[in-house]
């Protein structure tokens, strides 16, 4: 019997390392090729770990709730043939990934010094891996109050959701001075740290408690965040699609037939908010403290409805590269995978600018919330058919023509409402000016 080394597979550049959810297979288990293994999380997309053999699972290496690096050994699958695996090399690969976690966390701490809190490092008694380590710089959790929190992981080791949590929760922590009945409060006297009790759940006995999931719970954080980050103001204008209504109407069965995508519109209102990003390059920005950050790439959000429904925000980088076929295929294959759970990390990441189609569930307008670090977002309503005063050299008139609402939300820190109001407007006179003859 050979035995397969079953490792933790490279997610893309910007990503070293995953949380282990849960184990879809126990040892002793036989497992198909291609069957899932396990489910990992990053700080980014849950996914699944699959199995490159036919086999039986005999060793596991992680639990749940572990933190494990690109490359290393998660488990051990029986294979038929006569290959064993050799030790010597199992634990000079293991040495390897020791060597890279060290390095990891080096360049983390080296990272943080820069920041004003004061850098976080583990301890003989508390190990903070480096995703927690970035998570507290990035919300100014000092070392004192990370050694606080109760880890639930691994011999107590505190994991991303305890530390996200306690964030969540933070501003309800209280610090209560217990002053002594003798003698006078000094400023040097120490004080006892009351931990706050959760808030109770108060319902009816007919009422259901839902817990919310872990993805969930990163998406209520990210959304206050966004609120308490960025100044949210908003632009709304309407937009005559008539020309795209009647092209597309035209158009799409012959590129089924020839491209075996279907075109929709999201695709062809990408396209003209990356000629107007292009217009408009400061709405193509990320702030960092009083510092703005001007992108050379222009990478395309578009938020997807999950089955859970909740929303994820996978990425076309370098959208205005693309022509309309290539972003159809995009667009296509990444909302396909979305809702299959199968996104690689590196797709939701290193957006520009997020679009949102809120017209997808009826509504003709919306005002979303910024996708943090970018500075605006817009979303689009549903297209309905309208009568509409239509101007000609022989005089007004009215006709039916198919119109929608553009919202725009935009960061008023550094957006305002002129270039705010000028992007939108230019994403519409796009869409308005559209070549109803044009080919595909």
């Amino acid at each position: 019997m050979a035995k397969f080394e079953l490792k933790l597979p490279k997610m893309g550049e910007s990503v070293a390392e995953a949380t282990i959810t849960s184990w879809l297979k126990e040892v002793g288990d036989t497992i198909e090729l291609d069957e899932p293994v396990l489910e990992i999380a990053t700080d980014k997309v849950d996914s699944e770990v699959p199995s490159e053999v036919d086999g039986i699972l005999v060793e596991k290496f992680f639990n749940v709730d572990d933190v494990v690096q690109v490359g290393q050994v998660l488990a051990i699958i029986e294979t038929e043939g006569d290959d064993e695996v050799n030790t010597e090399t199992l634990n000079e690969v293991e040495h390897v990934e020791q060597e890279k976690a060290v390095e990891n966390i080096t360049q983390t701490i080296n990272v943080v010094k820069e920041a004003v809190v004061a850098p976080v490092v583990s301890s003989d008694n508390r190990f903070y891996s480096p995703l927690v380590k970035n998570i507290a710089k990035a919300e100014g959790v000092s070392q004192a109050e990370l050694d606080t929190i109760p880890g639930t992981g691994k011999d107590g080791r505190v994991t991303k959701n305890d530390i996200l949590d306690y964030i969540q929760n933070k501003d309800t922590k209280t610090e209560q001075v217990v002053p002594s009945v003798e003698t006078p409060v000094l400023k040097t006297e120490s004080k006892t740290q009351i931990k706050p009790e959760k808030t109770p759940v108060i319902s009816s006995g007919e009422d259901e408690i839902i817990e919310m999931t872990r993805m969930g719970k990163l998406i209520a954080h990210h959304m206050v965040e966004s609120v308490q980050t960025s100044a949210h103001v908003q632009s709304f204008i309407e937009a005559d699609v008539t020309k795209i209504w009647n092209w597309r109407k035209k158009v799409k069965d012959a590129f089924m037939k020839r491209e075996g995508e279907n075109l929709t519109f999201t695709p062809i209102f990408l396209e003209a908010v990356a000629k107007a990003l292009r217009d408009f390059p400061m709405l193509n920005i990320s702030v960092q403290g009083d510092k703005i950050i001007k992108k050379k790439n222009i990478n395309l959000g578009m938020a997807a409805a999950l089955p859970d429904g909740n929303l994820i925000v996978p990425v076309i980088k370098n959208a205005d590269q693309l022509n309309l076929v290539g972003m159809t295929k995009q667009v296509n294959d990444l909302a396909n995978r979305a809702r299959l759970n199968q996104l690689k990390p590196d797709e939701v990441q290193g957006g520009t600018y997020t679009v949102t189609n809120v017209g997808t569930f009826g509504s003709i307008m919306g005002t979303p919330i910024i996708n943090q670090p970018q500075v605006g977002i817009l979303a689009l309503g549903a297209i309905r058919k309208v009568p509409a005063v239509i101007e000609t050299p022989e005089g007004d008139f009215i006709g039916i023509r198919y119109k929608m609402f553009l919202s725009h939300s935009y960061d008023h820190r550094v957006v305002n409402g002129a270039l705010g109001g000028q992007f939108v407007k230019a994403v519409t006179d796009y869409l308005e000016a559209w070549d109803s003859n044009r080919e595909i």
